[in-house]
């Protein structure tokens, strides 16, 4: 089980809270190594989310909801 952890996108406020914006998988998708995940948003800066590794992806955030910087968003199997 690999985490796919929220990026750390604030570099001043390291704990600042964000966004995930839109998800590009669904809960239970085989996805490859590299594929995008995610959108997620800190302030007015954005960044896409790649997968880690290949695997089984499960959702642990839903689009829209707030979430700290360096938490999981996501695990793989």
């Amino acid at each position: 089980m690999t985490e796919v952890p929220f990026p750390p996108l604030s570099k001043e406020r390291p704990d600042a809270e964000g966004v995930l914006s839109t998800w590009f998988v669904a809960e239970g998708e085989a996805v490859r190594a590299d594929q995008l995940l995610a959108e997620v948003q800190v302030d007015k800066v954005a960044a896409e989310v790649p997968a880690p590794c290949a695997g089984v992806v499960h959702l642990l955030v839903k689009e829209d909801e707030a979430v700290t910087q360096g938490s999981p968003i996501a695990r793989i199997d």
